[in-house]
């Protein structure tokens, strides 16, 4: 007689595809609020759908609930979510992720004044948004506002980190 075991398989961070990280700035109440978006292009081995159910997995593993309440850094000493602002780069860190992006000016101005960014991650791929090439704004406002992409989507308020001398 054989058994199955109920092992869940190892979390390997390639199923989750290419992750990109994208940051802006946009009026808010009180002055500009920066933004950062993580998703996934989808081009995971196993294809878009298992790409989004890694990323869903990372972010549930590390207590970032998709589709669920904002979580509010500050408060959750805990948290392995961190965002290092250094140098003119904003680079998120969590267990099995380090994403780097150069926000533009408007964003670490607003980052400075804020002292935290809000970051939306996604399991929502968006292929047509390729690192390193010029996102349409309009294009990044539509994915970025979509409805499916927000609902699909762990937000967080990451506190500032610098690097001290």
């Amino acid at each position: 007689m054989t058994s199955t075991p109920n092992e869940t398989r190892p979390f390997r961070a390639m199923d989750m595809g290419t992750l990109v990280v994208m940051a802006w700035s946009g009026e808010a109440p009180g002055g500009d609020m920066p933004y950062l978006l993580a998703y996934t292009l989808g081009d995971g081995p196993d294809g878009p759908e298992a790409a989004s159910a890694a990323v869903a997995r990372m972010l549930n593993d590390n207590g970032l609930p998709v589709g669920g309440d904002l979580v509010d850094g500050a408060s959750k000493p805990g948290l392995p979510v961190g965002l290092l602002v250094e140098a003119g780069q904003a680079v998120v860190t969590m267990p099995h992720l380090n994403a780097q992006c150069t926000p533009p000016p408007e964003w670490l101005a607003a980052v400075g004044e804020r002292g935290f960014a809000y970051f939306v991650f996604t399991t929502r791929p968006w292929p047509e948004a390729q690192p390193g090439k010029p996102v349409d704004p309009e294009a990044l406002a539509a994915f970025a506002g979509a409805e499916e992409t927000l609902d699909a989507a762990a937000h967080v308020v990451l506190p500032v980190r610098s690097l001290r001398a």
